[in-house]
């Protein structure tokens, strides 16, 4: 057997953005109004500096204001809260971003919930979520929503496959699952006490790998011909798969980095712009 087709979520980002900043330019033209997204960061956490700054750059260039808002590392839950709903009721923002981790001490899910619904462009309060479990309008997760549209482009239609989702996590695993199975797969969640994981993934037409621990699953694992999506991110820019091996079974594959994470971004940006459309009625 061949080699996997390399799935270059690069590419198609590029298109993306592309594309929406053209929506942006129109939107501003024909309203005055240009698209805002704040940014709502606690903490001086590198990598997560490093996200929110890339993120701004992304914006701009499509055409998308950027508001930053810093946040020291002991600012508390409910001040959080404070400056989150201060932001969804700001008619100049369109759409809002909280960047995660935020710190132990910091209910996470109260944050979360202090952004509106229509402003949830990163899919993230249990409005998005219900949205995206029953199919209705909203905004989906923006990496499991990356996902979809790089299965779309690719065109693996999910309808009558097995797919296995390869974590939990309440902005990806779950998520996609949902997504995945609006589509009329047949889908499979595992996590930590899934008992023979291996068993479970070699039985799955598309799987996808989002649980954060490098090279879990094996090149053995994959079944011939499957479709393997990786949303896995590990120092070293490692991702959850093993990819040389897995290559050597699956139709298509996503590299990492180049698959997922720039698709995570793109999807961001075109719901910005989505949102921004909404509230202005254009």
């Amino acid at each position: 057997m061949s080699q996997a087709q390399l799935m270059d979520g690069t590419g198609l980002a590029r298109r993306i953005v592309d594309e929406t900043a053209k929506r942006a330019a129109d939107l501003t033209e024909r309203t005055g109004v240009a698209p805002c997204l704040a940014t709502v960061l606690v903490g001086e956490d590198p990598a997560s500096v490093t996200y929110v700054r890339m993120k701004q750059n992304r914006s701009r260039k499509a055409g998308i204001e950027s508001r930053h808002v810093a946040l020291p590392a002991g600012t508390s839950t409910a001040e959080l809260v404070g400056t989150l709903t201060a932001l969804s009721a700001d008619p100049t923002v369109h759409g809002i971003l909280l960047q995660h981790p935020m710190g132990h001490h910091i209910d996470e899910r109260a944050a979360f919930e202090a952004i509106a619904p229509e402003k949830d462009v990163d899919g993230v309060t249990l409005a998005s979520f219900s949205a995206m479990s029953f199919g209705l309008p909203g905004f989906a997760s923006c990496t499991p929503g990356g996902i979809m549209r790089l299965l779309d482009e690719y065109d693996v239609d999910p309808a009558g496959k097995r797919a296995v989702v390869v974590g939990r996590s309440a902005i990806l695993g779950k998520p996609v699952g949902m997504l995945l199975l609006g589509r009329d797969a047949t889908v499979t969640y595992c996590h930590s006490r899934t008992a023979d994981l291996s068993a479970v993934v070699r039985e799955a037409d598309i799987v996808v790998a989002a649980v954060g621990r490098p090279r879990l699953i094996r090149g053995e694992d994959i079944k011939p011909g499957a479709v393997v999506v990786d949303a896995g991110y590990n120092p070293g820019n490692i991702g959850d798969v093993d990819f040389d091996s897995a290559r050597e079974r699956a139709s298509l594959i996503t590299p990492v980095p180049g698959g997922v994470g720039p698709m995570t971004i793109a999807t961001l940006l075109a719901q910005t712009v989505e949102a921004a459309t909404r509230q202005t009625g254009a």
